[in-house]
């Protein structure tokens, strides 16, 4: 054996590794696009079904369980199941309809411009929320659940009050619903 060769166990161990996380690799990439494939049919279904105001009321109430149990320092136990169905209640709400919403709610004339300025405040805001979140949490405790839960009774009267309902309701007749507000 020349003083440069590998011997030949560490040589199929490194075979088999690299074997296997292509293999791993594969298997996530195919998964992924099932799953983005799923999600992205699921949303249309999702948005008829549920609207804005049953997910601010769902996320609304766990965040104000999180902010109850960090305020308190009791039912810690609770805490998981509070977040695990708050991601329920926003994957089938805020998660999923907002961006339904803000590519029909936009007359036709400015449409692409409506849903460009949407999507970049909304990213724009989620990076500033997740910038300041973890400085907030850590040093006021409960204090930002409860900040967000009261944005979520918020959005609740603000959508039931003066976001149109836009399920059955074609491009043009919401557009001319809107022109008459």
């Amino acid at each position: 054996m020349s003083p440069t060769a590998e011997p030949p166990l560490v040589k199929s161990t490194l075979n088999l590794y690299v074997l296997r996380s292509a293999a791993a690799g594969a298997l996530g990439g195919l998964l992924f696009g099932f799953d983005t494939a799923v999600i992205a049919g699921a949303t249309r279904a999702l948005t008829a079904e549920y609207s804005l105001s049953p997910g601010a009321v769902g996320t609304g109430a766990c965040l104000a369980g999180v902010a109850a149990v960090f305020a308190t320092g009791r039912h810690g136990n609770y805490l998981v199941w509070l977040l695990v169905t708050y991601i329920a209640f926003f994957a089938f709400s805020q998660g999923a309809v907002i961006w339904v919403y803000i590519s029909e709610v936009f007359p036709n004339l400015v449409r692409a411009k409506g849903q460009g300025l949407g999507s970049f405040t909304h990213w724009i805001m989620n990076a500033l929320i997740s910038a300041v979140f973890p400085v907030m949490a850590v040093s006021s405790g409960s204090a930002p659940f409860v900040f967000f839960a009261c944005m979520m009774a918020a959005q609740f009267v603000v959508v039931w009050l003066w976001y149109p309902e836009t399920k059955g309701v074609s491009l043009e007749a919401l557009e001319k619903r809107l022109e008459t507000r």
